[in-house]
């Protein structure tokens, strides 16, 4: 049965391919997004591709999660809501503190405070979570012991080292993380997230609402903005590329990320949103494999055909974990779904769509010496 569903957020990556999905089904759906400038340009409505493709798909209310006015306007009529907005990037939450909390912890305040104070016939709310809230995800001792390891120390990684290490123990291992893993996020980015889910988790059963949480790994693929430099390191990497600059990786390379492809990720909150088994889950969604930066640049010099100049540098970001990859066991036993594009493949079509678009520079770089003024990339 066709519902009405509010995806906030929803002019963006993740946002316009999901409208599309419930449109596809014959959901009615309504977009609340602010079209920031850093993903969407000056002039969005002449300039954004993003806010093109909901065109005869969603109706576009122009706002953001920070006003309850604007959030009461889209929120009428609907049943589903898919909380996708949120200011995003964890190196620049890490100097935009206020600007991050208002959005992601304050936004989704506002969104509950109204649902559960005024008239409204919403019945799911799933909320866009984020890998970033585990901090270092987990790790196996010697003896099989699974922990949670803290944060990597300054002093450690300006060494050069940049293993993690946890008192009282010898080598540890990387492990898939469970949604049962400690949180211990290593961001603000990942403070507000948490924040998120815990308010969705924690208010909506109160208010009759069923809620789910998704805990978003790296989402990449065609449509990802390749002028902000927050949206991950593929893009980061490919505008390098076309501009023949060198590519710096941080650290030695051997870092890791579980990257999964838009329409995974899409496919999956989908799900999320209409099956009822989902009502009260919290879930991964992730490709469930780990990929080291230097595996995402061999990719991307295979995938343009190109050779590619990179150094590692030794950097590092302040707030950065070293390794997470998702144990996705649960998304398969609730929704009954696997993700189905391999990192190779995903690359390959991220690439394609690339090289259609303009080439976009010079944000990246202010990006870093915004960091490094304010002494978090070393």
């Amino acid at each position: 049965m066709p519902k009405n569903v509010l995806i906030t957020g929803g002019a963006g990556f993740i946002g316009t391919r999901l409208a599309a999905r419930f449109a596809a089904d014959g959901h009615r759906v309504t977009v609340l997004d602010s079209l920031i400038a850093q993903v969407h340009g000056d002039d969005p409505e002449r300039t954004s591709p993003l806010l093109r493709s909901l065109d005869g798909v969603a109706t576009v209310v122009r706002g953001t999660v920070t006003s309850a006015d604007d959030i009461r306007s889209a929120l009428d009529g609907a049943e589903i809501v898919v909380h996708l907005a949120a200011e995003t990037g964890t190196g620049q939450s890490m100097y935009e503190i206020d600007r991050y909390t208002e959005a992601n912890v304050g936004g989704t305040a506002k969104l509950l405070d109204i649902l559960a104070n005024e008239p409204h016939s919403v019945d799911r709310v799933v909320i866009a979570s984020s890998r970033s809230i585990y901090g270092e995800g987990a790790y196996r001792t010697e003896d099989g012991r699974i922990v949670y390891p803290p944060h990597r120390a300054d002093a450690d990684m300006a060494a050069g080292d940049f293993a993690v290490h946890m008192s009282g123990e010898g080598p540890l291992d990387m492990v898939p993380t469970t949604e049962e893993a400690k949180l211990h996020p290593s961001s603000v980015y990942g403070i507000t997230k948490q924040m998120q889910e815990s308010l969705i988790m924690t208010v909506c059963p109160t208010l009759g609402i069923e809620p789910v949480s998704l805990r978003y790994q790296n989402v990449y693929g065609p449509g990802q903005s390749l002028k902000n430099p927050y949206t991950g390191i593929l893009s980061i990497f490919s505008t390098l590329i076309r501009q023949d600059k060198q590519i710096n990786i941080f650290e030695d390379g051997l870092e890791s990320r579980d990257f999964v492809y838009i329409d995974d990720v899409v496919e999956a909150t989908f799900l999320a949103a209409i099956t009822p088994a989902a009502a009260g889950q919290v879930m991964n969604v992730g490709s469930g494999v780990a990929t080291t930066v230097n595996d995402v640049v061999e990719a991307l010099a295979a995938a343009y055909g190109r050779n590619v100049s990179s150094r590692v540098s030794g950097n590092y970001r302040l707030g950065d974990i070293r390794h997470n990859v998702a144990d996705v066991t649960r998304l398969a036993d609730v929704l009954d779904f696997r993700p189905r594009v391999s990192f190779e493949e995903g690359v390959k079509r991220f690439a394609d769509w690339v090289v259609t678009e303009p080439v976009e520079g010079g944000s990246y770089e202010r990006s870093l010496s915004e960091m490094a003024t304010r002494n978090l990339l070393k």
